[in-house]
């Protein structure tokens, strides 16, 4: 018999409920103003422009930055096992993300800030009219509110991993990779929050300088920064953050499907070589975002494109592989849990392969600034890491909470693969076409696509949205199962 529950404390596993509920709500309403653009640049509803650069702007940055917080979940609740951590910590993140948040929300709805996320500098400060200062200050205020958070959590996991093992370089497999010892590494789990903490307090220090420099612009236009270096900033904290929620996430896949199929997950030499190696290059990628910028240096751009396509196979590859591994004869007995986590391998490899294709220079020259973009993110955060936060949540629920798998779990499980390709192989298709993103109006060739992905939009909605409720419904009970649960799904005692 394989225990599925994870050996950690009540109080921790209960501490999680809360963030994933409010984080399931907001990924919600992200979805839901997500259609809204669609079904107005399908001409199937009327929408102010303003208010479509409003939602747009909110759609992006809420995306994003609730993502990190669900998944942030998942590292916390299983790095927990091996390290020491302060969960007032926990809390003060969750504090700081709403406060955060609701200064976001107050400046895009009561003072019309539409800038999107990148806030690339100048416009937070020149925006023709559009919004006031004080819009301008509450969104990047709010920004750096909700990167300040994520800052102390991350310092406190990199403290307590320090603490426990000595160094990054023992958390990273350092000795293992090198020789010096013998064995395997740490624990998965140890060896990708480590590089979860590197990358993102290495991008939310880039992104906390641009925004105080932004902040400090509004109210003193002579304090400037050269407009490359902001650009490189944004993109630096942006595109880093967002890839990281990958990272973070995938820890639930080294955790379970090891519980599932009674087989270990080791951190042998090639993982940590992988690991490593995406560690380096997840920082460095970011200029496939700046091969337009002309002035940007000739180097910074090839080694944009060349990392990018490397950086993708390393830790996807051993992950993916090593799933199939432990699966393979394994005698295991699917649930929706470990069906979701299996497919999201699926949804990883397949959103970084237009990844790779649009860090090509010659093609991002004419599809980087299409749909291409978001048909390639949709299908990597929705497909890859949502399906991850999901197959938590019903881990969670299930093992925790003592629910038991329905027809309609599994249903909407595939109901969600199908939907959500519909949606993003919409977005793809019309990347090909060269249709612009962040668009308000679309011309007539381009509508019945955005036809095809409102109605895909609306489908991935309603299915998130029983997710969510079944979760919510059993989320109280999470920490009161007193049951094990082997790996094909009976319950056993003791």
């Amino acid at each position: 018999m394989h225990t599925l529950r994870v050996s950690i404390d009540l109080k921790t596993k209960k501490s999680v409920v809360f963030p994933l509920v409010l984080s399931g709500a907001l990924l919600l309403l992200m979805m839901i103003v997500g259609v809204l653009m669609l079904l107005a640049q399908g001409k199937l509803i009327a929408l102010d422009p303003r208010m479509f650069y409003k939602i747009m702007t909110l759609h992006g940055t809420g995306m994003i930055g609730t993502a990190a917080l669900a998944v942030s979940c998942i590292m916390w609740y299983f790095l927990s096992q091996y390290v020491s951590l302060k969960r007032s910590v926990f809390y003060v993140n969750l504090i700081f993300f709403i406060v955060g948040v609701a200064m976001v929300l107050v400046a895009i709805f009561a003072y019309d800030f539409a800038g999107g996320w990148t806030f690339l500098y100048p416009l937070p400060s020149i925006s023709g009219g559009m919004w006031g200062k004080t819009a301008a200050a509450l969104y990047l205020g709010g920004m750096l509110v909700i990167g300040s958070g994520f800052l102390i959590l991350f310092l406190e996991a990199a403290r307590a991993m320090i603490k426990q093992y000595g160094s990054f370089a023992a958390t990273l497999g350092w000795p293992q990779i090198l020789g010096q010892k013998k064995g395997f590494g740490p624990p998965p789990t140890v060896v990708a929050s480590t590089m979860v903490c590197i990358v993102d307090i290495t991008a939310i220090i880039a992104g906390a300088a641009i925004l105080l420099i932004s902040l400090i612009n509004l109210y003193a236009p002579g304090f400037t920064i050269d407009p490359l270096l902001a650009k490189n900033l944004t993109y630096g904290f942006g595109h880093v953050l967002a890839n990281s929620t990958i990272y973070m996430a995938v820890i639930v896949v080294y955790e379970l499907l090891p519980r599932y199929t009674g087989r270990p997950w080791k951190s042998n030499k090639i993982f940590l070589i992988a690991w490593n190696i995406s560690t380096i290059f997840t920082l460095i990628i970011y200029p496939h975002h700046l091969l337009m910028d002309f002035v940007m240096p000739k180097w910074m751009l090839i080694m944009g494109q060349v990392l990018s396509y490397l950086n993708g196979i390393p830790v996807l590859v051993i992950t993916a592989y090593g799933a199939l591994m432990i699966v393979y004869r394994s005698g295991i007995k699917w649930d929706v849990a470990s069906g979701f986590l299996y497919l999201s391998m699926f949804g990883w490899v397949i959103g970084v392969i237009p990844a790779i294709v649009d860090a090509t220079i010659v093609i991002n020259h004419v599809m980087h600034n299409t749909k291409w973009v978001p048909g390639h993110f949709h299908m990597y955060m929705g497909i890859g890491v949502c399906s991850m936060l999901i197959g938590f949540m019903y881990y969670l629920t299930k093992v925790e909470g003592g629910r038991s798998d329905s027809k309609m779990d599994f249903l909407t499980l595939w109901l969600f693969v199908l939907t959500f390709l519909g949606l993003t192989g919409s977005f793809l298709f019309s990347g090909a076409d060269s249709t612009p993103r962040r668009w308000a109006e679309h011309l007539p060739e381009w509508i019945p696509a955005d036809v095809m992905a409102a109605f895909s939009g609306m489908a991935v909605t309603l299915i998130f949205l029983l997710f969510i409720v079944r979760f919510i419904n059993y989320s109280s009970k999470i920490g009161t199962n007193k049951d094990h649960t082997d790996n094909m799904g009976t319950p056993t005692h003791g």
